[in-house]
């Protein structure tokens, strides 16, 4: 059986994270990726300076401000019964969008050759009854012994159902996110700007002056699967029906290759505040600890966030290298 130091379950924002910042305090990991590649799904994050001072403890920062431009403000508009009331608040700090894939990419080439271990399926976790670190049991026969053993698989974490977990609760809405291009650019402000129209909020976040990312949630309508990337795309020209002609467009010229529906969860902030999230030398972090909506933007900055605190924790416990792997 093969023995090593950290091992660090998941090949997304915060399991690359950790493993950078690791790396950048001399300790060494491996990162088990169930897929073949480095993952690039997912539509546009959301930053704010906190997010941002972690990428730059990272070391990813600069180069992600490159094709990313500051947000200035943020406004909310409420339309009620041809009503409409707004509210608006400057962003001092700062504040961007980000593309999940040029983050994921950013994280992974930042790594050391051969961190990543590709088509690593795990199938089961049970702990070593001599020494009681955990053993990982992959897809392909071969088990891994860790000395510490990181979950940041997500939401359907096998390493949160090893801890044993409460599950994670469901909002009673779906969300689509997606990206549209405008090739003479969109003149639009550089802000966020959301609208609440009866059952439907939709937001926009300008990541160039050609580009832009948007998310659309349907408060009801909850029933839609979304089996390919066109049924995606006609859901949302259905939820958006109702809103002005400019909406209305760039939902209806977007990539319909870059839509993502998604059942969005969450664990409860009481849950996160008093839980117990370690069992021996197993934790997790990211969306596997507390998944999250979308509505503050803090899903990707708190797991990056988590990946930074994370390592100087374990920095100060085991120290550069060697004993840990």
């Amino acid at each position: 059986m093969e023995e090593i130091g950290i091992v660090i379950v998941g090949g997304g924002i915060a399991g690359l994270a950790t493993s950078i910042a690791l790396h950048r305090k001399g300790i060494k990991s491996v990162v088990l990726e169930r897929a073949e590649k480095v993952r690039s799904e997912g539509a546009g994050i959301g930053t704010l300076s906190n997010g941002w001072r972690a990428l730059d403890q990272l070391g990813v920062g600069d180069r992600l401000r490159l094709n990313s431009s500051l947000i200035h403000k943020a406004r909310t508009m409420l339309i009620e019964n041809g009503k409409k009331r707004e509210f608006v608040s400057n962003i001092v700090d700062e504040a961007r969008c980000i593309k999940r894939n040029d983050l994921v990419e950013a994280l992974s080439d930042a790594l050391p050759k051969g961190t990543i271990r590709f088509g690593s399926h795990i199938v089961s976790i049970e702990q070593d009854k001599t020494t009681l670190f955990p053993v990982v049991h992959l897809a392909n026969g071969n088990s891994i012994k860790a000395k510490v053993l990181i979950g940041c698989d997500g939401a359907n974490s096998i390493v949160s159902d090893y801890l044993q977990l409460n599950p994670k609760k469901a909002f009673a809405c779906r969300a689509v996110r997606g990206f549209t291009k405008y090739p003479n650019g969109h003149g639009f402000p550089q802000e966020v700007l959301r609208i609440k129209q009866g059952n439907v909020l939709i937001g926009r976040l300008p990541l160039t002056d050609n580009q832009v990312f948007w998310f659309l949630v349907h408060m009801q309508d909850n029933n839609h699967n979304g089996k390919d990337q066109e049924s995606i795309a006609n859901l949302c020209r259905k939820w958006a029906d109702d809103l002005s002609e400019d909406w209305k467009e760039m939902v209806k010229i977007c990539n319909v290759e870059s839509l993502t529906l998604t059942h969005l969860r969450y664990r409860a902030p009481s849950e996160i505040m008093l839980g117990k999230f370690r069992r021996g030398t197993v934790t997790v972090a990211g969306d596997a600890m507390h998944v999250m909506g979308p509505f503050l933007a803090q899903g990707g900055s708190a797991a990056l966030e988590d990946a930074v605190v994370l390592a100087r924790c374990l920095a100060r416990k085991v120290g550069p290298d060697q004993e840990t792997c």
